[in-house]
């Protein structure tokens, strides 16, 4: 990950903010977290607006997860023509069909228990991890598995934001 400054980095300190609102609302859906980050701006490092979206992250209500939640796509069904969430959950892509209708089992259990979709950081993650993870959380209680949410969306958040900061302008259009 890069953790100085980039010319990605560069961009999204001096973007409009309506731009740089829209860039971090592809992040992360929650609007706390992104107004947060927003008001921070400029940022010497990616480290540092790395350590601002771990902050923001923090302070979350469960509201504010539960929008930022509401962003993800269910594990096995990446939103279609999303290319970032069919990068992130490309280790479901080879999965054999019966491990992907045991997936859309779990995660429909998962979200009768929780009320909300199962999530978890899917990057280098193969399709058995992220049904081996589904079937440990699915036994936690309401509170643990909103904190292991919040660690999750942070780690993707940071995948994310560094995919940001090293994106050059002509990968942006």
């Amino acid at each position: 990950m890069t953790s100085g400054t980039t010319p990605g980095l560069t961009r999204f300190n001096t973007s409009a903010e309506g731009d740089a609102l829209a860039a971090l609302h592809e992040v992360c859906t929650s609007s706390a977290w992104a107004s947060k980050l927003l008001a921070q701006r400029p940022y010497a490092t990616v480290e540092a607006l790395f350590q601002a979206s771990d902050a923001a992250m923090a302070e979350l209500t469960a509201e504010d997860l539960a929008e930022a939640m509401a962003g993800h796509p269910p594990i096995g069904r990446p939103k279609e023509g999303d290319a970032t969430s069919s990068r992130e959950q490309s280790g479901m892509a080879g999965a054999s069909a019966d491990l992907k209708a045991e997936m859309l089992e779990l995660n429909l259990a998962y979200q009768d228990t929780f009320g909300h979709v199962f999530l978890i950081c899917a990057t280098g993650k193969t399709g058995e991890q992220m049904r081996d993870a589904i079937r440990e959380r699915i036994g936690n209680s309401p509170e643990r598995e909103r904190e292991i949410v919040r660690t999750e969306l942070g780690k993707i958040n940071r995948i994310r934001l560094n995919r940001l900061a090293e994106t050059t302008e002509e990968e942006n259009r």
